[in-house]
């Protein structure tokens, strides 16, 4: 009960008063509505799209290997993880990065990683709204979390990826919740 009642008393510190409970103040959705914007310009970029795109038409064999155990077993220096947070689309979203932003990844049609800031906990988000939503061609917002990957108090959000008007993946981008109080 002690380690219960220490998260909670921390988290009453960490997360402004104006987000704490169930949902956003209206200030503060109004700022998560701002990054969503942002996120919609990335998902339009081409270094996005074009990453995307290749990797929807032929994701080659170690792509279509990988499941989340095996995703699970790297770590940050294997040659995958290296090469999916070192591409076009990787290098894209770290300079497009605010202090906002506490992680932001790009997966294909079938939800499999394609690009990151850095390695995400899960190999493909196919069957969760986070990829679902925008592979219909909605956004989607999640709730106030700790997230593994990012090791943050945040809030997700995820945008299509479309070619021609179509979605063909998804960005999703986390929100650190102490820049949600901030202008």
């Amino acid at each position: 009960m002690k380690t219960i009642h220490g998260f909670l008393f921390a988290a009453a510190l960490l997360l402004p008063a104006a987000v704490f409970g169930q949902g956003l103040s209206a200030e503060a959705q109004k700022r998560v509505d701002a990054v969503r914007e942002l996120a919609v310009g990335w998902a339009a970029n081409p270094a996005v799209v074009n990453a995307v795109q290749a990797q929807n038409a032929s994701p080659g064999p170690e792509i279509e290997a990988m499941n989340q155990g095996a995703w699970a077993s790297l770590d940050g220096h294997a040659p995958l993880v290296r090469a999916l947070s070192a591409n076009d689309a990787a290098k894209f979203l770290r300079e497009a990065r605010t202090d906002k932003v506490t992680e932001a990844f790009v997966s294909d049609a079938k939800g499999r990683k394609v690009a990151f800031l850095a390695k995400t906990t899960n190999w493909s988000h196919l069957g969760k709204p986070k990829h679902d939503e925008p592979m219909a061609g909605e956004f989607w917002q999640g709730k106030i979390e700790v997230d593994q990957s990012a090791g943050a108090h945040q809030i997700q959000i995820a945008v299509p990826v479309l070619s021609d008007g179509k979605p063909i993946g998804s960005l999703v981008v986390g929100i650190a919740i102490g820049a949600l109080q901030k202008d």
